[in-house]
């Protein structure tokens, strides 16, 4: 029989995030009452259920059993091999063509396709590991952490587990449910949570799953390809003769900006990419370069315990 872990989670139930909670009930407290008493001792309450729940769920991790990236995968941060721009055209138009034959235009409600994205995820990951690691299911529409970090659509508290989503993201919401939730099972580098949910959805089988993984797969290898040129994203995605369902999609994914989100992305991605790399990762650069390269340097690994044949499509 399989070994079991369960992490508690228990801020996840919570009616709001309990971090939201303990930032702003003071500020709410004097605005509404015209004093912070009232808020500073609901803030001290949620903090409390906040570090006692962090402390349950650490206490829980202490007997997982980590995957190993470079022994598994035959890479990992550090040790990616980049990626030929030739290699990702070719790509791309492989990707597109694989989107289109296999196109669902299913969807499935966000509480339903939580659930079964951490299955999956619990899973495959115990298929390395021989452990299954049990987590909460639960995702929120909203957090405070929206106005921090606009450009992003979705957030893990590491600390509590809390996930929010942050608007309907359509045939790419598998992939982003699973990435938070490999956060939320321990795991809080970008490139692990990328590449585990990826490999994750793509052997679940389920259509809508592996539709969002190529997705997200080639609207990563797009940014790359694109860069900073906001234009040229959309002119790739025109020129790969998709379904207009899926163009719709990829092209969503890059929007004009407002004026709000133009000024506070630039400051908090320079910042955010700087913690990144203060945590022994390679920045923002992770989320798309840094993926799309673990998936080239682990197809080509002669040394990885797990079959290569995974990142095939």
């Amino acid at each position: 029989m399989m070994e079991e872990i369960r992490i508690p989670n228990d801020a996840t139930y919570a009616p709001v995030a309990l971090m939201d909670v303990i930032a702003a009930a003071p500020l709410a407290s004097r605005i509404l009452l015209g004093a912070t008493l009232p808020g500073r001792v609901l803030s001290a309450a949620a903090l409390g259920i906040y570090a006692g729940s962090a402390a349950k769920d650490w206490l829980s991790r202490r007997d997982m059993r980590w995957i190993d990236f470079p022994k598994e995968f035959g890479c990992d941060v550090k040790t990616l091999e980049s990626m030929p721009e030739s290699a990702r055209r070719d790509e791309i138009f492989r990707l597109a063509a694989r989107l289109n034959e296999g196109y669902t235009s299913e969807r499935v409600a966000r509480p339903d396709l939580a659930v079964a994205v951490n299955e999956h995820l619990t899973e495959y990951m115990a298929g390395i590991t021989g452990q299954r690691v049990f987590t909460s299911s639960e995702v929120r529409d909203f957090t405070l952490a929206k106005l921090i970090f606009p450009f992003a659509m979705g957030v893990c508290d590491v600390v509590s587990g809390d996930v929010a989503l942050f608007k309907d993201t359509g045939i790419f919401e598998p992939h982003i449910i699973g990435h938070e939730f490999v956060h939320r099972k321990g795991y809080w580098k970008e490139l692990h949570a990328q590449a585990l949910s990826y490999l994750a959805l793509m052997s679940s089988g389920d259509p809508v799953m592996v539709q969002a993984a190529l997705a997200e797969r080639l609207h990563r290898q797009l940014k790359v390809l694109a860069g900073s040129d906001h234009q040229a994203y959309h002119d790739l995605v025109d020129g790969l003769d998709m379904r207009s369902e899926l163009a719709d999609a990829l092209h969503a994914l890059r929007p004009e900006p407002g004026v709000y989100e133009t000024s506070v992305s630039l400051v908090m991605k320079r910042l955010y990419d700087e913690r990144l790399k203060l945590t022994g990762q390679n920045g923002l650069s992770d989320y798309d370069e840094g993926f799309t390269n673990f998936l080239w340097t682990y197809s080509r690994s002669k040394r990885a315990r797990q079959e290569a044949r995974q990142v095939a499509f």
